[in-house]
């Protein structure tokens, strides 16, 4: 496997993570919502729809279109940091609701 490759293999495995941690969030922020009714709490849920389409979206352009990238060792380190730093993002606000 290339490096290239293995930085798309972990852009995939990053963003199918944080599909795992969003599946997590939504089902608090639902259970939540029916709770207490409030609107801050619909837009969490909101989001996490939102932001789980983009990364399933990426997870479907990364496997289909892995020959775009395939010069461009570059963009790929880009798109898979992003990844990353999204994960780390969604791991600090799976702390922060789930304690």
């Amino acid at each position: 496997m290339t490096n290239a490759a293995s930085l798309l293999a972990l852009a995939v495995v990053f963003s199918v993570l944080n599909l795992v941690l969003l599946g997590a969030l939504s089902a608090v922020w639902l259970y939540n919502y029916r709770t207490f009714r409030n609107r801050q709490v619909l837009a969490l849920c909101c989001f996490a729809v939102l932001l789980a389409g983009e990364n399933v979206a990426a997870v479907a352009f990364h496997l289909s279109m892995g020959m775009l990238y395939a010069d461009a060792t570059g963009a790929i380190l880009v798109a898979t940091g992003l990844r990353g730093l999204q994960l780390v993002a969604l791991c600090f606000l799976a702390w922060a609701t789930l304690r």
